[in-house]
């Protein structure tokens, strides 16, 4: 294994917005909570550690949101690693409400973001949050209302750049019309390529695409054919893992990939960011084809 400090760094790089330059490989905070992303974690001084583990392996793009918890996840990043070491990005979103375990409830209205983006500034100890992600479009409030907002605070200062989640082409090019967009964040993974259009026109805009949800569960052609590419590299005292291979793949997919794995584990932190020192070759790539361009 390479030394931890250049794993992510092996990943290579991606730059948003044009001025910052963040490893391809990033950390999702997501899991740093409790049972359906609510309340506090159950071993907090572990997701502790694994935040600050996050810089030793050369992680230094962080993606949260204030629904996480809500607002636990942003609070112990700030805890772990407050004050901030030059280069680390710490992404988060806005635009859910919870009331409970797995509740998601949409809400893009500009009263709600506002209230939410001052929140996470409040939280993450920051005067300016690097990229702020619309968590959703939500249909029942009008587009020009929540991205018009959203323009407003940039201009203000208080958000450097600006990203969006779970969107279609349709939705980014509407958001282009506000703002640039940097940053496109939706589920996608070897098995679900659903947004392969989505990605082409990130790649030809030069958008970072950050996929969730990576490992391809629930598939079982998929779950077959990584297994396939993960007994081809556990041989010889090698090991790979599921996830490993899956993350190469994402990797490989694309320039403009960054994958966000999460977990609430420093030794499923380390395998996961193991996975940069992964080549898949010719064979694996016939069981795991690339997307179709």
């Amino acid at each position: 294994m390479q030394a931890a400090q250049s794993l992510a760094a092996m990943a290579g790089t991606i730059t948003l917005g044009g001025d910052l330059t963040v490893n391809r490989m990033g950390y999702g905070a997501m899991r740093i909570t409790g049972e359906g992303i609510w309340g506090p974690p159950r071993d907090r001084a572990e997701c502790i550690r694994v935040l600050k583990r996050c810089l030793d392996l050369g992680i230094n793009f962080i993606d949260t949101a204030d629904s996480y918890g809500p607002h636990i996840s942003e609070e112990l990043i700030a805890e772990a690693l407050h004050p901030y070491p030059d280069g680390l990005v710490i992404a988060t979103k806005g635009g859910f409400e919870r009331s409970g375990p797995n509740r998601w409830q949409m809400n893009g209205k500009p009263s709600h973001l506002e209230q939410a983006l001052k929140g996470s500034l409040k939280r993450l100890k920051l005067d300016r949050i690097d990229l702020y992600q619309l968590h959703r479009f939500d249909p029942k409030v009008p587009a020009d209302e929540t991205l018009g907002f959203l323009k407003e605070q940039q201009q203000q200062g208080y958000i450097r750049h600006l990203g969006l989640s779970e969107v279609n082409m349709e939705q980014i090019q509407t958001a282009q019309r506000y703002f640039e967009v940097v940053s496109v964040q939706n589920l996608y993974n070897f098995a679900n390529q659903k947004w392969n259009d989505v990605l082409i026109y990130c790649e030809e805009n030069n958008i970072a695409f950050i996929p969730w949800y990576p490992l391809a569960s629930g598939n079982l052609e998929a779950e077959q054919a990584i297994k396939a590419v993960v007994e081809r590299h556990s041989k010889g005292g090698s090991t790979a893992t599921d996830f490993q291979i899956a993350l190469a793949w994402l990797l490989a997919a694309s320039r403009v990939m960054l994958p966000i794995p999460g977990t609430s584990s420093v030794k499923h932190l380390e395998e996961n960011t193991a996975a940069t020192e992964i080549s898949l070759t010719p064979e694996d790539l016939a069981d795991m084809p690339l997307p179709a361009k």
